[in-house]
């Protein structure tokens, strides 16, 4: 689902639909821009740093299923990053997490509460975060979300400091994969549901009746090779419903 970037020069989001929704792009490292979704003043509330798959520098074609995420009251923060580069790809993801740990309360989040989510190689990265808190100085997610994973695999593998796997500790973890995905195979995500919950992660499973691109309420365009928004009212219910689970795990028991 690789591609050239999508989004207009000055950097802001295609493909939002959500009305009352704010969001903006600034940058979190050099060169390296986050798009933020939010409600209008809020204050306190739930954020999700949601990385994008392989394609380098996409944030953009996340920002359907982030505006739907932010509709229902998370901060959302989606930041580009070299996916195609073994080492600045990787010191793009920790810059995020230490971008949104320090900035989120002035954006409205509560960085106490952060989810870790992410979509295809985006989802494989942050389960290996979730799993090795070594990988970003002991840091761990309240909650991890993982779309259209692989799981077999991280941009993080082999760095110095990762240390062993830690137990879940009943954190939630939320995976979802499409049943129709011909690019990972849907048991990918449920091997890796198994291993979350053996390990003492809270796991909730969705198979959706989707693609890889449809688990993040898009489509995939041949012509432009990569993800772009759409209009199909299957498409869109997806969606709506993975951002009523993500939104759902990031707010916490009631």
């Amino acid at each position: 689902m690789d591609g050239e970037r999508g989004d207009g020069s000055d950097g802001a989001p295609r493909g939002v639909t959500s009305p009352g929704v704010a969001h903006h792009a600034e940058p979190y490292r050099p060169g390296r821009l986050v798009d933020v979704f939010r409600l209008p003043a809020t204050s306190g509330a739930p954020v999700v740093l949601f990385w994008h798959g392989s394609g380098p520098d996409e944030r953009d074609i996340l920002a359907p299923l982030s505006a739907g995420i932010a509709r229902l009251g998370p901060l959302v923060l989606v930041p580009d990053w070299r996916s195609d580069d073994d080492v600045a790809g990787p010191e793009d993801l920790l810059a995020s997490i230490d971008f949104a740990r320090s900035t989120a309360g002035e954006l409205g989040g509560d960085p106490g509460r952060m989810v870790l989510a992410g979509w295809s190689l985006g989802a494989d990265a942050a389960a290996a975060v979730a799993e090795r808190p070594g990988i970003a100085d002991g840091w761990h997610p309240s909650g991890l979300v993982g779309l259209a994973g692989s799981y077999d695999g991280s941009p993080f593998d082999g760095r110095p400091g990762a240390g062993d796997p830690v137990g879940g500790a009943g954190r939630p973890a939320l995976l979802a994969h499409g049943t129709d995905d011909p690019v990972v195979p849907v048991e990918r995500s449920v091997g890796a549901a198994g291993e979350l919950a053996g390990s003492g992660w809270r796991v909730v499973l969705r198979q959706v009746g989707t693609d890889h691109a449809g688990i993040i309420g898009t489509e995939y365009h041949p012509w432009r090779r990569r993800c772009v928004p759409t209009d199909d009212p299957g498409r869109l219910a997806v969606l709506d419903e993975i951002a009523r689970a993500v939104a759902t795990l990031a707010q916490g028991p009631d």
